[in-house]
């Protein structure tokens, strides 16, 4: 696997945990439709929303902020992927959609920052 796969996947493990420990329900981890794919789907800690996350996770923010990542065709794929979710879960819950990015690496404690309702893919 790629090194920045490893990063990846080390980003989203540090969010799962991150999201536990603020009360989210994780209902899925890598969830794909077609090419598409959602990092991860919880429920919100007041049980009102069913939340989309996109992780984005650097070893650094020298360059470039990590949630400037999430371009308008990610943010348009994210929307077609949770639209396919929502219909084949028959989900009745509010969406939102939030990143969460993690910058750092294995040795060390990484910076968490949690963006809700970071954007809105149906506008």
């Amino acid at each position: 696997m790629a090194e920045h796969n490893d990063t990846g996947k080390w980003g989203e493990e540090i969010a799962v945990n991150y999201l536990h420990k603020k009360g989210y329900t994780i209902r899925e981890c890598d969830w794909h439709y077609g090419h598409r794919d959602i990092d991860i789907i919880a429920i919100s800690p007041d049980q009102q929303f069913v939340v989309f996350i996109e992780v984005k996770t650097r070893t650094s923010d020298d360059v470039t902020l990590p949630e400037d990542a999430v371009d308008f065709r990610k943010i348009r794929n994210l929307g077609y992927a949770a639209n396919a979710y929502v219909k084949m879960n028959q989900i009745v819950l509010d969406l939102r959609f939030d990143i969460v990015t993690i910058v750092g690496d294995n040795q060390s404690e990484p910076v968490i920052d949690h963006i809700e309702d970071a954007f809105n893919p149906m506008f």
